[in-house]
């Protein structure tokens, strides 16, 4: 498995500390990615003008980002002791409404913790063709703001959970063998992994109708296929991308310093604090803080990744050939 050894920077007691869970410190962060739902949707709904649309825009896409790490961060039983409410909240918060399905991300994302940066690793279509040049990179970000980015993913997906292809969410396609699926299977398996997101959306829809305006859903899905398109690719770069060595667990991965407008977009629930979440992967996200510090003073950044902010690694991304050798100085 392509991971750091925790026994060597973390003492036995500073583990079983830095992985207990709490509801109590888990509640605050789902309630601030609430709050700043809901104020998107109030922005426009009281003052609407094509301002605070782009700025809901960019603020959804964000907290749909923050739906993905949730997701992420209950596939691995890292958020409450409770693993049904871990589940529940997994699911319901974080997947469905961003049409994804954490039962089935749960042993696909655990292949890309076993696999870092080899040839095998599930995610890898998201991370290498970096560094690249400033042109392409521009390309990527207007395929992202203009929908297209969004339509293949959706698309995708929307296939995935039809079962006509295998799950993955780096672009991988890969299609599954129709021949012996009978139209009862079909509709099956697309009850089993539909009716969740469907259910979740019809939710959202319902409360905005009955709250305020049905209109606001549409920057919800006007989010999913734009910003939040953009956020994915910035918080992947980040992690993964640019790395001197891909097959060095202690290089292959990057924890990123986040302001906090770069934690509005791209780095909901401290999945900045990367290097720390591939070392020990159970520990929930409010006390990955808590881990960077204890790692930092034991020196483990002597050869870890540490970029200061996310301005630093898209330089880095968008600069040629060139960035490969300076990332070795980050």
């Amino acid at each position: 498995m392509q991971m750091v050894s925790a026994q060597a920077y973390l003492s036995r007691e500073e583990r079983q500390s830095l992985q207990e869970k709490s509801f109590w410190r888990a509640l605050p962060g789902i309630l601030d990615h609430i709050f700043w739902v809901v104020a998107s949707f109030a922005l426009v709904y009281y003052w609407a003008n094509p301002l605070s649309v782009l700025l809901a825009l960019f603020i959804l896409g964000g907290k749909q980002l923050a739906c993905a790490i949730l997701m992420h961060d209950a596939s691995h039983f890292a958020l409450f002791k409770n693993r049904n409410l871990n589940d529940w909240v997994g699911k319901w918060l974080g997947a469905y409404p961003i049409f994804n399905d954490m039962l089935r991300y749960r042993p696909y994302h655990y292949q890309h913790h076993k696999l870092t940066g080899l040839e095998d690793d599930p995610d890898l279509l998201l991370t290498r063709g970096y560094p690249t040049s400033g042109k392409s990179m521009r390309r990527k970000f207007i395929r992202d703001f203009s929908g297209q980015t969004g339509f293949k993913a959706f698309l995708g997906l929307m296939l995935m959970h039809l079962g006509y292809l295998k799950y993955s969410m780096a672009g991988k396609i890969v299609k599954v063998d129709q021949r012996q699926r009978t139209w009862s299977a079909c509709f099956k398996t697309a009850y089993q992994n539909l009716s969740g997101p469907i259910l979740a959306n019809g939710v959202l829809f319902a409360l905005l109708y009955v709250l305020a305006s049905p209109w606001l859903y549409l920057l919800w899905i006007g989010a999913y296929f734009t910003t939040f398109q953009f956020s994915i690719r910035v918080r992947a770069i980040a992690e993964h991308s640019v790395v001197e060595d891909s097959t060095d667990p202690i290089r292959n991965t990057r924890t990123t310093y986040a302001n906090w407008w770069e934690r509005l977009l791209f780095a909901p629930y401290h999945v900045n604090y990367h290097a720390e979440h591939h070392m020990l992967m159970s520990v929930p996200p409010y006390n990955l803080p808590r881990m960077h510090k204890i790692l930092k003073a034991n020196n483990f950044y002597e050869k870890g990744l540490l970029a200061h902010s996310y301005a630093e690694v898209l330089r880095l991304a968008a600069g040629g050939v060139e960035s490969k050798k300076k990332a070795e100085t980050i």
